[in-house]
């Protein structure tokens, strides 16, 4: 069926709703539009749904995600009786239609007999991944498009051990979604009936406490919590992170906890900042006029369904200064395990997971300390996984996993990056150097003079719609039918290609295996041992260059990146004319 026939059958069919109708009716005469919204199916990919909001097969919308959900079901069912009856557990963030998502993804679970416990008030991703395993459930859904602009939302799915889904069952998951071809065979409950029959069940308080007690025991020193004076300033960014945050940060003992008042309520519509992204220095602009009036030590903010989290730390010269996910994730890094080898409780068989695209400090620091590192895809489910796997075979202790993206997590409570914890240890990890006289940030920089000067940058290149889809594509096969031998007359010397699974040594031709899963993933090594790699975005549409250096001083780390991203954007500017 093309698009125009999709199209009126969505105008005209009983089944949709009169809001639906109306919409789609105002946009008659703009084929473009209706092309946009209807030209496929909202792709079902391994993490889920993300999607603008609207009426459409292209958008995020109530029957989009009643299909989701029916193919989730589908699959669950056929694992067997027991994997019906263990259920699914629901969460919604912030964003516009969050509960009505949350809502008819409980319906339809019961529709198909799968009992869904459904959370009664916005909450974070981390304290679904948490809820998972707690309540001992097949799965879990959460509804959320992190940190995308208000036009977002986004389906979250997660296996029984709190992580997103892995491969092959994500595979497995898309191909029952993709199988459902009539939304009329979608199976939903009456609401009231469901809840009367226990097949939905809201739950929420025995949760929070649950989670803020697993989560709290992550703090590495009490007694410097206890002494401390700190002054910190909270920005939930109007997302689901106000609550949990604030009760974890008084549990432990922060008493100077400032919360940015206009933005501390729940708003899809991210009303003072628009793109509730903590990478964006923007985003802290109300946070860092409150700072000043309490002479804050360090602002901390989360993002929507606050799994990510941002810091800005003061400078000796009382100017503030925005920290990026790299420098985050090292610092707790090096802080939980010299504190752990301190108390003599490092384990030998210690290990720390991180991916392909975040900072090589962490390496440098696991050589450290004697502990082994693992590289993994980009997105936390495969840091989930490692996790998983090192409980199943006894082979090692994971201590801290962290993504460039401004994500992380310490202990095994949960099993995706959850940006509560992350507040929580740096406020620990500032009080900790204020007892020294040092601020955050003065800690960051005795890390370089520990590690060498490490710098990292990132370049998205926004390309809407179809035409940008073509040209992401372009980008990619250009890139891998004919690599660069160059980058600023600066010699390749590898070139991993994580589609085909292989890393080429350059100089010799030498091919190894990257012992990771298939993805559409370059990346590539320069002979001064700068790094780039260049991936789409799973979630946006996007196309992403992360780089990486590293040098004895800051201006060399900072030059030889600058140097790399001039000449890598200058080839894609090239692939593009």
């Amino acid at each position: 069926m093309g698009y125009m026939e999709e199209y009126r059958l969505w105008c005209e069919d009983s089944y949709f709703d009169e809001k639906t109708k109306a919409e789609l009716l105002s946009i008659k005469d703009n084929e473009k539009e209706i092309e946009e919204r209807f030209y496929k199916n909202l792709e079902f990919g391994t993490g889920g749904l993300r999607g603008i909001l609207g009426a459409g097969t292209n958008r995020m919308n109530i029957y989009t995600v009643s299909k989701a959900t029916q193919g989730f079901a589908n699959y669950i069912k056929k694992q067997g009786e027991e994997a019906v009856k263990k259920g699914v557990v629901i969460a919604y963030d912030s964003r516009n239609y969050s509960p009505e998502f949350a809502e008819i993804t409980a319906r339809v679970l019961a529709g198909n007999g799968i009992k869904a416990y459904l959370s009664d008030e916005l909450r974070p991703v981390p304290m679904l991944s948490f809820a998972v395993r707690e309540l001992g459930c097949i799965g879990g859904v959460v509804i959320t498009a992190s940190h995308n602009p208000s036009e977002y939302n986004g389906y979250k799915v997660y296996w029984s051990d709190g992580a997103q889904v892995p491969y092959p069952r994500d595979e497995e998951i898309i191909k029952e979604v993709n199988a459902i071809t009539d939304f009329k065979t979608i199976k939903i409950a009456n609401l009231t009936e469901a809840v009367n029959s226990r097949l939905i069940q809201y739950v929420g308080p025995e949760l929070d406490v649950a989670y803020l007690e697993a989560m709290t025991k992550q703090v590495v020193n009490q007694d410097i919590i206890d002494k401390t004076d700190l002054k910190i300033v909270y920005t939930p960014l109007h997302g689901s992170g106000n609550k949990p945050v604030r009760r974890a940060l008084a549990k432990v003992g922060f008493k100077n906890v400032y919360t940015v008042p206009q933005q501390e309520m729940p708003d899809g519509n991210f009303t003072t900042v628009g793109y509730p992204n903590p990478e964006n220095k923007a985003v802290f602009d109300l946070a860092m006029e409150l700072a000043k009036e309490v002479d804050a030590d360090i602002i901390v903010g989360t993002d929507p369904d606050a799994d990510r989290v941002g810091a800005v730390v003061k400078k000796t010269d009382g100017e503030y200064m925005v920290l990026t996910g790299n420098m985050t994730g090292a610092l707790i890094c090096d802080y939980i395990l010299s504190q752990r080898q301190i108390k003599n409780n490092l384990p030998k068989n210690g290990a720390v997971v991180s991916t392909i695209v975040s900072t090589d400090m962490t390496k440098s620091i696991c050589n450290h300390y004697n502990l082994k590192y693992f590289d993994v895809l980009t997105g936390f489910k495969y840091i989930g996984e490692k996790i998983k796997e090192f409980e199943e075979n006894n082979s090692y202790e994971y201590l801290f996993g962290f993504e460039e993206s401004y994500g992380c997590l310490a202990g095994t409570y949960a099993r995706d990056k959850d940006g509560c914890l992350a507040t929580m240890l740096l406020c620990e990890l500032a009080a900790y150097y204020k007892s020294k006289n040092m601020s955050l940030y003065d800690g960051l920089l005795a890390l370089y003079e520990k590690y060498g000067y490490y710098k990292e940058d990132i370049t998205s290149i926004t390309l809407k719609g179809i035409d940008g889809a073509a040209q992401i594509k372009k980008i990619m096969d250009t890139l891998r039918e004919n690599p660069p031998k160059e980058v600023a007359n600066i010699p390749v010397i590898e070139a991993r290609d994580y589609s085909t699974q292989k890393i080429k040594n350059v100089l010799t031709n030498e091919e190894t295996d990257t012992n990771l899963p298939k993805s559409n993933v370059l990346y590539y090594v320069l002979e001064d041992k700068t790094w780039f790699c260049v991936r789409p975005s799973g979630t946006e549409p996007k196309i992403k260059v992360y780089f990486g250096s590293c040098d004895n001083t800051a201006k060399k780390a900072e030059e030889k990146v600058k140097k790399a991203s001039d000449g890598v954007l200058a080839i894609v500017d090239e692939i593009l004319k």
